[in-house]
């Protein structure tokens, strides 16, 4: 399977899945049940963005810039610490992953921003520069991109979670 194609298919479902979190976010009847649901989603999504970037590194080849090493050291521990969460169903565990995904977040679009606008400085070092786009998923989408899709849809669904939580609670 070519990187190409991995990265439409990770391209695919993330944007599916941000539409499907704004549709149930727009709906007021859709809220609670996307509440009840965003743990183990959330962890699907940290699990898939790791799946994601070993692919990357490992299979393809694709040696990581320094900003998608930060990105990983934000997304890695997620997908461990959702994942027991989920098997718990320990919802307060988005008060801890909340931190990690918009510290994640604001490195992504960081890393977005370099790539659009390359001729800026950065610390990247000159033979792996920050600026290199790998892959192009859809035939835009890159893999700070999607790495700031994931954090983002994680952010979405704690904050969703966690105001739910707050709502229930007397």
């Amino acid at each position: 399977m070519s990187s190409e194609t991995v990265a439409t298919f990770f391209s695919v479902v993330l944007l599916a899945s941000l539409v499907a979190v704004a549709v149930a976010v727009l709906r007021p009847d859709s809220r609670s049940a996307l509440a009840s649901s965003a743990l183990p989603f959330a962890a699907a999504i940290a699990i898939g963005a790791t799946a994601g970037s070993l692919y990357f590194s490992e299979v393809a080849d694709f040696v990581p810039c320094e900003l998608c090493w930060f990105q990983r050291i934000a997304m890695y521990p997620m997908a461990l610490i959702l994942s027991i969460a989920a098997v718990r169903k320990d919802r307060a565990i988005f008060v801890y992953a909340l931190p990690l995904a918009v510290a994640g977040l604001a490195i992504s679009i960081y890393h977005i921003q370099l790539q659009a606008f390359p001729d800026q400085g950065s610390f990247c070092a000159f033979d792996n520069p920050c600026t290199a786009k790998w892959v192009e998923g859809l035939g835009w989408m890159t893999i700070p991109q999607m790495a700031g899709a994931s954090f983002a849809l994680i952010v979405a669904l704690a904050t969703i979670d966690l105001l739910s939580t707050r709502r229930e609670s007397p």
